[in-house]
């Protein structure tokens, strides 16, 4: 797969099959329209492309506001559309100006021009465009003048439930991981540093790295102790993991910290690492003393031990 960041050395395409979505959270509902790009391509023989957006859309609309958090960043996204089979990534640069486009001039500046669309296909509640004028409709009339085939593909439903980026982040938000990971079709997860903490696992016999996300608006889970797969170095490492206040010791700030099961010996301080969050484990107590809190402590380990068994199985 081809990855373009600006269309500045970008050749204009003979023809393709295209999609656009900003994507927060690649989900389940979004790969059938990607799957859709790439079957219509593969039977016109025409390049198959996904558009998209950095930073999203959101951040620039209401930079303001700072509760918008992001379920997935752009390198996850990436890796997700290549092992979709699709031919180009488009990746165009979000920015106040670009946002004030009208949904006519981005289809004629930018669509028509550079990839001569046989076939569009769209989310059913898709928009874009300076005020989200290119909605459905619009784009059917589009289409229909510009002799261009069109499909919109429906809601994916689960029973009653439509797979949404919005229901994702509210799974997460109330620590439903299991769920999440099913609609998400992938694990929730992101990039993190490796910090320096207060030392206090290490006195109770749970070392643990710290770690900061590096995209400073990432949607974090529920608080709670969570069984976690965390990739160092390409390699694999379970754990569990802390987020929280640790409230049994009375502080007050945010913490996310894992003890990786295998007793990693290594120092990998200011090191990135991905951490995965597979399943929830319980949620955050007050303890009324140390003691109590190491006794759970080992429960914990002892259940994410179990787990770690399952997940190496392939379960």
């Amino acid at each position: 797969m081809e990855v373009y960041k600006s269309l500045k050395d970008f050749s204009p395409l003979a023809k393709s099959v295209i999609t656009i979505g900003s994507y927060d959270g690649l989900h389940r509902g979004h790969f059938q329209i990607i799957n859709r790009v790439q079957t219509i391509a593969e039977s016109i023989n025409a390049d198959s492309v996904v558009i998209t957006f950095d930073p999203h859309p959101r951040h620039v609309i209401k930079s303001d506001d700072k509760n918008i958090k992001l379920i997935m960043g752009m390198q996850k996204k990436t890796e997700i559309i290549r092992a979709l089979k699709i031919d180009k990534l488009i990746i165009l640069d979000f920015s106040d100006s670009f946002r004030k486009i009208s949904a006519d001039d981005f289809m004629s500046d930018i669509i028509i021009k550079y990839f001569n669309p046989k076939y569009i296909v769209a989310g059913f509640n898709h928009t874009f465009g300076y005020n989200r004028k290119g909605d459905s409709n619009f784009l059917s009339d589009y289409c229909q003048r510009k002799e261009i085939g069109l499909e919109i593909v429906r809601p994916l439903k689960d029973s009653d439930v439509i797979i949404s980026s919005t229901n994702i982040r509210r799974l997460i938000i109330n620590g439903f991981i299991r769920r999440a990971n099913f609609e998400l079709g992938s694990i929730f997860g992101f990039s993190a540093k490796v910090v320096h903490g207060s030392g206090r696992g290490k006195g109770l016999e749970f070392p643990t790295a710290n770690l900061v996300p590096l995209e400073k608006r990432q949607l974090l889970p529920k608080k709670g102790v969570y069984f976690t797969r965390c990739i160092i170095n390409g390699l694999n490492h379970y754990g569990m993991c802390n987020f929280g206040t640790r409230p049994t010791f009375g502080e007050d700030d945010l913490v996310l910290e894992v003890h990786l099961l295998n007793d990693y010996s290594k120092d990998f301080y200011n090191d990135i690492v991905w951490i995965e969050f597979l399943e929830r484990i319980r949620s955050e107590v007050k303890f009324s003393s140390v003691n109590e809190l190491t006794e759970q402590l080992y429960k914990d380990k002892n259940k994410s031990l179990i787990l770690k068994d399952k997940y190496e199985l392939g379960g």
